[in-house]
């Protein structure tokens, strides 16, 4: 059996395991969680393609998946695998979610408040070293560093929202 930590360590071997597989499957690997819910652990992992990925992609990549993981054992305990789309309004986490994302409307909220203020909406217009960079609608830009974020996110400004 795998000796593997919680949370960060494992999302991490889960990570390595996964990406041939999605890149097979003509895939990204968008994000992989390892976290416990009540009593319960969830390994969560987010799969994306141009145009979007559908149920039967995501079937296809949990058939795919689970033999992998079984032969790895890369999880001590048992736990739930979901796979998923990290939908419209999907986290940025890595620094390729960010250079992505470029130009995109995100909403980041921060970990403690700056000047008052915990939320903020911008256009994302930079990504380097750790900081975030949003253009506001007033045209002002605003830095934040990653580490100081409790949620960095796309707006779905479909219906104005």
């Amino acid at each position: 059996m795998a000796n593997a930590s919680h949370g960060g360590n494992t999302a991490a071997t889960v990570w390595n395991l996964c990406e041939p597989v999605a890149a097979e499957l003509h895939l990204d690997l968008w994000d992989v969680r390892f976290l416990k819910e009540g009593a319960s652990w969830y390994l969560r992992i987010f799969i994306d393609k141009e145009g979007g990925v559908s149920l039967d992609d995501c079937e296809a990549f949990s058939r795919a998946i689970d033999p992998v993981l079984d032969e790895a054992d890369p999880i001590a305990q048992s736990y739930c695998l979901e796979v998923s789309s990290p939908g419209i309004e999907r986290e940025l986490t890595r620094p390729a979610h960010f250079e992505a994302c470029m130009g995109e409307t995100v909403y980041l909220r921060l970990i403690r408040p700056l000047e008052g203020r915990r939320e903020f909406k911008g256009t994302l217009t930079g990504f380097e070293g750790g900081v975030i960079e949003l253009t506001d609608e007033q045209g002002g830009v605003l830095r934040f560093s990653q580490k100081d974020t409790a949620l960095c996110r796309l707006v779905d400004d479909y219906f104005g929202g």
